[in-house]
């Protein structure tokens, strides 16, 4: 527990960057990523993808995204996409509970086995009326054999739809990646596309407040005009880098005894939890 809580007039760490509902900021642009996830969840099939930089929230919006996801939708959900195609599959199965018997008595389940046992899942599941989503975060981990096998996924279907929607969440390379030739016929699967941009100067001030208020505070913000200035220079209106700079400014004027933070602190703070002289390149 942060040592300024009292001190600043908060029950809760208001810029801890562990996932709390109770401090949930949902921008203009995050309501818009949510919205196009929700979309492509009813879109039939195919893929939906999310990107963003580091600490943009892409996170954030996944967990949304989750809570509102149709009771009568099954989602299998993999955040460690680092693995090959056989991996994948037995993941993917795993995450349903799909269970999965080999062909071949005496034999491991091959790749054909893996897919044979979802689509028959998916079937079942479609005839009594339910969907299926595979999201998968940090997407840009992805092989391009592993994406080619998901593409092949989206093509089990009925004569009325697709059966397995995939949601791809990733950093700004993911986008990099699906634009290569050979994962062309993948991105004309793609149904719905956002990129995460970071906060605006607005937003990272209504942020700011928003979390302290849901921390507890009561009354003027404890940071003066000029560090809510510097902070929104130095974080460059990213969420984590906010987090990170305002928890520490905090921090910084606590142990200086003052009851509210300035340029000066927060300045320091940039030194010290970015690594750099970031207080010599802000400007005036």
């Amino acid at each position: 527990m942060a040592m300024y809580l009292r001190h600043f007039g908060l029950r809760a760490e208001p810029f801890s960057i562990a996932p709390d509902p109770r401090l949930l900021f949902m921008s203009e642009r995050h309501r818009e990523a949510l919205a196009h996830l929700l979309y492509g969840v009813q879109g039939g099939g195919g893929f939906v993808v999310l990107t963003g930089d580091v600490g943009t929230g892409k996170t954030t919006v996944c967990r949304c995204f989750l809570e509102q996801v149709p009771k009568r939708c099954n989602v299998a959900y993999i955040f460690n996409p680092a693995m090959n195609v056989l991996e994948l599959l037995r993941t993917v199965c795993a995450e349903f509970h799909v269970p999965v018997h080999a062909a071949l008595p005496g034999h491991a389940p091959t790749r054909k086995d893996h897919v044979d046992a979802l689509n028959d899942y998916l079937l079942r599941t479609h005839a009594v009326g339910q969907n299926n989503v595979l999201v998968i975060d940090e997407a840009q981990n992805l092989s391009a054999a592993v994406l080619e096998q998901l593409r092949l996924l989206t093509n089990l279907e009925t004569n009325e739809r697709k059966l397995l929607q995939i949601v791809l969440i990733g950093q700004s390379e993911l986008r990099r990646l699906l634009a290569r030739p050979e994962l062309e016929q993948l991105a004309q699967r793609v149904i719905a596309r956002y990129h995460l941009e970071p906060l605006g100067a607005a937003e990272t001030l209504q942020y700011i407040a928003h979390r302290l208020a849901a921390a507890g505070r009561e009354g003027p913000l404890p940071f003066d005009r000029g560090a809510l200035a510097r902070i929104v220079h130095h974080s460059r209106g990213i969420p984590r880098r906010i987090n990170l700079l305002a928890d520490r400014a905090l921090l910084g004027a606590f142990a200086g005894g003052s009851a509210s933070v300035d340029r000066r602190i927060v300045d320091r703070a940039a030194v010290e939890v970015f690594g750099e002289d970031a207080g010599a390149r802000a400007p005036a």
